[in-house]
């Protein structure tokens, strides 16, 4: 008897070992995707013959570049600290599933913003005589629709990883007990 219990010991260890490994390496791949969106965000320059451009000069590619270090921070901390064992807390829980949370958020609004602000340098708004910029900065545009389809990758990763803190935070309560008897329900229905 002795020897089953310590074979589905050793059994249920590695699968709690196999699912920190996979879930530590989610958590490394965004890190990937936000250095990767910030490097070609901070390179993207163009001069032409009607002036020159940089990332840095528009406000929503600068929170971009800003979102994306942040968030690869924090994957590269993340995953250390999921990395290492532990036992598990409620207070650690709740840290994971808020950072989570907020990171996702963060990321999701830098890229929608720059995403936005796209729209505008290849369409232009012509109710505000804001004539499009792609036909004359061609390659900035390229790389900035490649940094933010990248951002938007990473957006998709965080919002997994906030679906598993949170299973894995709300897994710790129990579910709601109701204290109404099936004759409870049906006397109250009745009477309604």
């Amino acid at each position: 008897m002795d020897m089953v219990v310590s074979a589905s010991a050793v059994e249920e260890e590695k699968g709690r070992t196999s699912v920190q490994t996979a879930e530590t390496l989610l958590r490394l791949f965004p890190m990937v995707l936000c250095v990767t969106a910030l490097v070609i965000m901070l390179k993207d320059s163009q001069t032409s013959d009607f002036g020159s451009i940089s990332s840095l000069d528009l406000g929503a590619f600068k929170y971009l570049v800003y979102a994306n270090g942040i968030c690869a921070g924090y994957s590269l901390l993340s995953a250390f600290y999921t990395a290492v064992p532990r036992s598990s807390t409620m207070s650690r829980a709740w840290t994971v599933f808020f950072f989570d949370q907020i990171l996702t958020y963060m990321i999701l609004a830098a890229g929608t913003v720059s995403a936005e602000m796209l729209y505008l340098a290849y369409k232009g708004d012509e109710a505000i005589t804001w004539s499009e910029a792609c036909g004359s900065f061609s390659g900035f545009c390229r790389k900035a629709t490649t940094s933010v389809i990248i951002t938007f990758a990473a957006v998709a990763c965080y919002a997994g990883l906030s679906f598993i803190s949170s299973y894995r935070l709300f897994s710790r309560y129990d579910p709601p007990v109701s204290h109404l008897s099936d004759k409870g329900v049906e006397s109250a229905v009745s009477q309604g």
